[in-house]
């Protein structure tokens, strides 16, 4: 087997037509360097230099070597990078899931678009998905990480780092009573009447469990009276009348023709919260390099939202 070693002094004997020179080249001596290119020419079973009164110079077959072992070390050097950029988080594969409700806060597309355009050598893959399903594509290995509302529980090989937590908003149709008797902040027990439509629990059990808990402190069981797979398509049954729902505050970037929004009070609990859930254990260079994008990113969110309430 051509060692890469030996390619790279025969290019250095090439380059300069003299054995003594390459050596000097090289940092070695004469006698080593000319046994190293004997060696080369036994294995190969030809002759890869022409002896000249002063000085060498490659034979066809030496032309051809040069040729090839030129491109084998671009090439070796270039694995070489490519695998210390891999090591270093900037090269290589990251798959990353998020809820619906999730994608809709503009710090996940943010990070996601800010992280693609920093690191490039890296291909990120998106999926979007319930919690449920999200989590067991994590515990399979076909996502790295992935955004959701509910810390997790009861998955002793995952874990879940919060990211921020958002107000919730109450959701209604545009021409509802409730939307007409104006903006200030409505108390959560006056929705004790009112039919509810929710995001199921199966894919989305932290919102879900959280609007409960909050209706039953506020002295009510809501009424459901429909759920729907997706938050997108609750707003959707919203707008049609079929009744009122609670909802993250950034859901309002939809903009959904003929819902209305109001800020809610007496309800400290209710709020909507975002978490990373990885694998425990997980030491991708590539995550760990993501995690701190979105680290920064938080930190810069936190920091202008000081700035605008000061």
């Amino acid at each position: 087997m051509l060692e890469l070693r030996r390619l790279h002094a025969f290019i250095a004997i090439a380059e300069e037509g003299h054995i003594t020179r390459a050596a000097e080249r090289l940092g070695m001596q004469q006698p080593p360097l000319t046994r190293l290119l004997q060696s080369l020419e036994a294995e190969l079973g030809v002759a890869l230099m022409e002896r000249l009164p002063r000085g060498v110079r490659p034979t066809p077959a030496g032309l051809a070597l040069l040729e090839e072992a030129r491109v084998l070390l671009a090439r070796a050097e270039e694995v070489t990078r490519v695998v210390q950029r891999a090591a270093r988080g900037e090269q290589g594969r990251l798959a990353v899931g998020f809820t619906s409700s999730a994608s809709l806060h503009p710090l996940v597309p943010d990070v996601l678009r800010g992280f693609r355009e920093a690191w490039p050598g890296v291909t990120v893959l998106l999926e979007e998905a319930g919690t449920g399903e999200l989590m067991d594509a994590l515990l399979h290995e076909r996502l790295d990480a992935a955004f959701v509302r509910s810390s997790l529980s009861g998955m002793p090989t995952l874990q879940s780092e919060p990211i921020l937590t958002e107000p919730m908003l109450l959701a209604m149709p545009l021409h509802h009573p409730l939307s007409l008797s104006g903006d200030a902040p409505l108390a959560l027990s006056a929705l004790a009447d009112e039919a509810f439509v929710l995001y199921r629990r199966r894919a989305g059990q932290g919102l879900y469990d959280v609007i409960l808990a909050a209706c039953r402190a506020a002295g009510f069981s809501p009424l459901v009276v429909q759920e729907a797979p997706r938050l997108t398509s609750t707003l959707s049954l919203v707008a049609a009348g079929l009744g009122l729902s609670i909802v993250p505050a950034s859901m309002r970037r939809l903009r959904g023709d003929g819902i209305a929004y109001r800020a809610l009070s007496d309800c400290p609990g209710l709020t909507a919260p975002l978490h990373l859930a990885t694998r425990i254990g997980d030491q991708s260079a590539v995550l760990q390099r993501f995690r701190q994008s979105l680290m920064q990113a938080v930190q810069l969110e936190a920091q202008s939202l000081l700035v605008t309430t000061e």
